[in-house]
């Protein structure tokens, strides 16, 4: 697990890299790609920029504001394995987008990675209850109570945020969840010691066993 935790800190920062290197270019060209390369509602043309549209930024101020939440929930998404992230990744990029495509209302280009963070963060809040991980589900406890005020934006009422984007990334992170949940068969617990005999406690038997290999993994024990 350290050495994928690893891998999900490099393939965070480089994505952040490629997210800003693609502001640079947005800014440089005033902005043209973001209005070339967005999703628009019901426009058939623009269907494929629903892989797009997470890496263009309508402002310096827009990109600030979604780098931070970007790389803390991206990596704790990513730090159980890159393979499965970029899975997910592509499910939020999906389902956020099309949410986008079919209900919202105008003709405004949607851009932005704030589906892709609202995704991520739906996927770190219950992965530790599908995949039976505890620290992963106290993970999950203690961003939901950091971070629920991002709900807000989720549901309509904010002038100027694509709330349908937000929403159907969040849908398509608890999707992404179950899709990709750990569907490793755990071990039986141990058989009964034989009469006359001292039975061990660190087997799976042991009701904190799961607890202590978690820390074990993570080099705390």
């Amino acid at each position: 697990m350290i050495a994928e935790a690893r891998k999900a800190f490099f393939v965070m920062f480089g994505f952040l890299a490629l997210v800003w290197l693609v502001q640079l270019v947005n800014f440089a060209d005033d902005y043209t790609p973001a209005r070339e390369y967005g999703v628009v509602s019901e426009d058939v043309g623009t269907l494929p920029h629903i892989l797009t549209a997470p890496f263009l930024h309508w402002s310096w101020a827009h990109i600030e504001s979604n780098s931070g939440p970007l790389f803390i929930f991206g990596f704790l998404a990513a730090y159980r394995g890159v393979l499965r992230f970029l899975g997910l990744s592509l499910l939020v990029a999906v389902t956020s987008g099309l949410a986008v495509w079919f209900f919202e209302g105008g003709n405004a280009e949607t851009v932005g990675a704030s589906g892709l963070i609202f995704g991520y963060f739906g996927y770190v809040v219950v992965r530790g209850l599908f995949d039976r991980h505890l620290i992963d589900t106290l993970i999950g406890i203690v961003m939901a109570a950091s971070f629920a005020y991002m709900l807000t934006v989720a549901v309509p009422g904010t002038p100027g945020v694509s709330w349908l984007a937000h929403l159907g990334g969040l849908l398509g992170g608890l999707v992404g969840a179950w899709l990709f949940r750990d569907r490793r068969k755990r071990p039986t617990a141990t058989p009964p010691a034989p009469r006359g005999t001292t039975p061990l406690t660190t087997g799976t038997d042991n009701p904190r066993a799961d607890l202590h290999k978690e820390l074990g993994d993570l080099g705390l024990l």
